[in-house]
């Protein structure tokens, strides 16, 4: 097997052992970049000897004999919207060309210190908001890879590198991980702190991260959880110990909550069949269960508090800089220019009161099971896709994870969305390997 196409926690396991050098590895991958980026284009930033250089090190620092990380000699993907500060961060548009910090975001900062090796930067949408950049989906160039972390998941896809990091305001971590069938992990609001992060909405902004399986999801996101007293969404607890978690069996086979949502009328017949059978498949396992009626306004009131904190958070750059802006971001910033104060409160009174409005479903089913996306990548490169999908949970600030289960009828991937209650992300790993496991074995 090429080095490339290892998990992350295998490559981790043979570099521990001297069994792989991270040299090796990060060279096997930098081999993937050379013969497909001119076709994927995931990468906005990448310097081949500075990658290599880093590797070196970590292979020099093995031999020492000292503790290593448990992602030591790893290359990750960084969406170009996280701050490094040996790496230009652009964010997606030309207001930040060159712009290049002094410091590394936290959970950049947070990856080094695991051991990872920071490949490079990783293509992100207009300002992470629905403008395309130049990404295309690595099982159809024709189609778009999703957003905004389009670079990051697409690069995953490609076997251009095991991890990457992105975020989700709306649907920007599961939309893409369905659309190039790889693993996507959004993690319960306020998990990893959003410090050195560009910001949205501080409601809603949520950093995530793209594997191989469900296994490389929980070995990258546990050293990644924590307070940061920088980041007022982080709490004070104790760190979930997901990798042991996510590789565990459950005490009994978990049970799940068919919630075909307020916006199923919106998936495409490949998703509404795939769905029915999955939850025929799943017999006892899995019970349809429908939301009250008040969940039909969740979509207005995320809109509601993510267009009025774009004005407040991109106001500058749309005063400064407003014919560099998509038209798209420009319609988005100004309609929260016009949001009243009365209608941005009630909208976020409103989270609590939706969450409370699930305790029932999550005190008897292991995990809500939905769509990741309306249906497979839609062809053309003009758009992003639909988020609808992952709005609700996002909203909710739950944590939620794509699973490349399913095909449509163009060959092209669909996600399985497993949602989990509020920071019990160690059950939902664990939930969705399960559900993985019983899925491909079957196949």
């Amino acid at each position: 097997m090429n080095a490339a196409e290892l998990n992350a926690t295998e490559a981790a396991r043979q570099i521990r052992n001297g069994h792989l050098s991270s040299e090796d590895l990060v060279r096997a991958c930098l081999e993937c970049i050379d013969h497909d980026e001119q076709t994927v284009q995931a990468w906005m930033h990448i310097d081949p000897e500075y990658a290599v250089q880093q590797a070196r090190q970590a292979d020099e620092f093995r031999q020492t004999g000292a503790d290593l990380g448990p992602l030591h000699g790893v290359p990750v993907g960084v969406k170009d919207i996280f701050d490094t500060y040996d790496m230009p961060t652009e964010c997606g548009t030309p207001l930040f060309a060159g712009r290049q910090p002094t410091d590394d975001a936290h959970a950049v900062a947070a990856l080094r210190e695991a051991g990872a090796i920071i490949l490079g930067k990783t293509v992100s949408t207009e300002l992470a908001v629905y403008f395309p950049g130049k990404t295309t989906n690595p099982n159809d160039p024709a189609r778009t890879p999703g957003g905004s972390s389009s670079g990051s998941a697409a690069a995953v896809a490609a076997n251009m590198v095991p991890l990457a990091l992105g975020t989700q305001t709306n649907g920007s971590m599961i939309r893409p991980a369905s659309f190039c069938g790889v693993y996507g992990f959004k993690p319960s609001f306020g998990a990893i702190s959003r410090y050195g992060v560009l910001s949205l909405s501080r409601a809603l902004d949520t950093v995530g991260v793209f594997a191989r399986c469900v296994e490389d999801l929980a070995l990258v996101t546990e050293p990644l959880i924590g307070f940061d007293e920088r980041d007022p969404a982080t709490r004070l607890r104790a760190r979930p110990h997901l990798v042991a978690a996510a590789i565990s069996e459950p005490p009994l086979a978990p049970n799940l909550a068919f919630i075909k949502s307020p916006v199923w009328e919106q998936a495409d017949a490949d998703t509404r069949g795939a769905f029915t059978e999955l939850a025929d498949f799943l017999g006892d396992h899995c019970d349809e269960v429908e939301l009250p009626g008040l969940f039909n306004s969740a979509v207005g009131w995320h809109r509601t508090i993510m267009n009025a904190d774009l004005a407040k958070s991109l106001g500058r750059l749309h005063e400064d800089g407003k014919d560099k802006l998509s038209a798209k971001l420009q319609e988005m910033i100004e309609e929260g220019q016009s949001c009243l104060a009365l209608d941005y409160n009630r909208a976020l009174d409103m989270i609590d009161v939706l969450y409370a409005g699930l305790e029932q479903v999550f005190d008897r089913y292991d995990a809500i099971i939905t769509p990741a996306t309306t249906g497979e990548a839609p062809l053309g490169l003009e758009s992003t896709g639909d988020p609808i999908f992952c709005t609700l949970w996002t909203l909710m600030g739950l944590p939620a994870v794509s699973l490349p289960l399913l095909q449509g009828s163009n060959d092209m991937p669909i996600g399985v969305q497993l949602v989990g209650a509020r920071n019990d992300d160690a059950r939902l790993l664990r939930t969705a390997r399960w559900l993985d496991q019983r899925v491909t074995d079957d196949i």
